[in-house]
């Protein structure tokens, strides 16, 4: 199924999402997650951002301490529900200070319970004024959010388009998509966005199945299709989480490959803070740890390496 991994992953990158941790046990399985991941050199990693900045301190806690323990590529997601420009910007310039550069801009959920989005009186109206907003601030690498399927609360599929294209217009260098599950909801979607003159990267969002009860809830709220053929695959499985575990892996690779086989070169991974699940989509989509990599070079090859950086 899977190809010759040495030729897949020489046309993949992957970037990866990570939500911060509520406890002190959650923080320590969160690195022990980011240090396994690390070693796939990523193209860059995320940390999410809670409803009306619920998350605030511990997302700019977590993006510190890549910046200082890592070297990885760190974006901060940031939300304008709930707070004033002053506000808002405040948290970029922490961000700026904390020698984070890129940016993750959504508009954001309203908080349960709250109804519909409203700005803040004072507040962005939304993700292209935010994201216009954060180019006044710094040189951020901002990306924002696409929806293939369309965003719940719009009315047709072009008005979204239109606002896709709002936000990368605003300054937005990528979108990176909600999770879908079939490789035709992506490519279509994709069709469209470039007849609407849309030309910046959109990276696919993929979300390996580990709870399908949550990934339902998750869909509800977003407006992703489960197909009916997902939801066979995980039926039976509520207290399998093992098999549970291999057949996400499975399905997500399957999609990535599929994808990959239509020119798609970089997936972003909603990793939910598991590391040996997101491992194996990699270790399947042919990309290896820095320390295998060292593990499969010929003979000479360390040593032209280190000839050529001296």
């Amino acid at each position: 199924m899977i190809g010759n991994p040495a030729l897949i992953s020489d046309r993949i990158k992957v970037s990866f999402e990570f939500f911060p941790p509520k406890t002190r046990e959650h923080e320590g399985a969160l690195w022990h997650t980011i240090e396994r991941l690390a070693d796939l050199r990523p193209d860059f990693v995320s940390v999410t951002y809670g409803a009306s900045g619920s998350t605030q301190d511990r997302t700019l806690a977590m993006l510190r301490r890549l910046a200082q323990r890592t070297q990885l590529a760190a974006a901060g997601h940031l939300t304008c529900v709930g707070k004033s420009r002053a506000e808002v910007d405040a948290v970029a310039r922490d961000y700026a200070a904390a020698g984070i550069d890129r940016i993750v801009a959504l508009r954001g959920d309203p908080p349960a319970g709250a109804g519909s989005y409203s700005p803040h009186p004072d507040g962005y109206r939304d993700a292209a004024d935010l994201v216009a907003g954060l180019t006044r601030i710094g040189a951020f690498d901002i990306s924002v959010a696409a929806y293939p399927e369309g965003h719940p609360e719009s009315p047709s599929l072009s008005t979204d388009l239109d606002n896709l294209k709002r936000k990368l217009d605003a300054g937005a260098r990528r979108a990176i998509t909600q999770f879908f599950f079939e490789p035709e909801t992506y490519l279509r979607f994709m069709e469209r966005a470039r007849t609407a003159g849309i030309t910046a990267p959109i990276v696919p969002g993929i979300l390996p199945v580990t709870n399908f009860k949550t990934v339902q809830d998750f869909a509800q709220r977003c407006g992703t299709r489960i197909p009916a053929w997902l939801a066979r695959t995980f039926e039976g499985l509520d207290e399998d989480p093992a098999t549970r575990e291999l057949i996400a892996a499975t399905v997500a690779v399957d999609l990535c490959l599929k994808l990959q086989a239509q020119g798609v070169t970089d997936f972003h991974i909603y990793t939910l803070n598991r590391a040996e699940l997101t491992l194996a989509i990699c270790h399947m989509l042919g990309l290896r740890s820095g320390v295998s990599r060292r593990r499969q070079r010929g003979p000479g090859e360390d040593a032209a390496e280190r000839a050529t950086s001296a």
